[in-house]
């Protein structure tokens, strides 16, 4: 199954904060509480809280980010 180009940007902003929210919200939570028998749900739960506010963030911030670096690049 292919995906029209067209959603090629949402596409990016769904994987990459979710790819993000996971790595991040992982590592938060072994930091602070360590490694323990309900990690695994704790993380889902984080996961699915923070997920849709880092999606849309990402949508909105990701087009700015990439003109900022064009202006800065040569």
């Amino acid at each position: 199954m292919r995906i029209p180009s067209r959603y090629a940007p949402l596409l990016f902003s769904a994987l990459l904060s979710a790819i993000m929210v996971g790595v991040v919200s992982a590592f938060v939570l072994v930091t602070t509480q360590g490694i323990h028998p309900g990690l695994p749900a704790q993380w889902v739960r984080s996961c699915m809280t923070t997920w849709p506010v880092a999606f849309p963030t990402v949508a909105v911030v990701a087009p700015l980010v990439r003109k900022m670096v064009g202006r800065l690049t040569a």
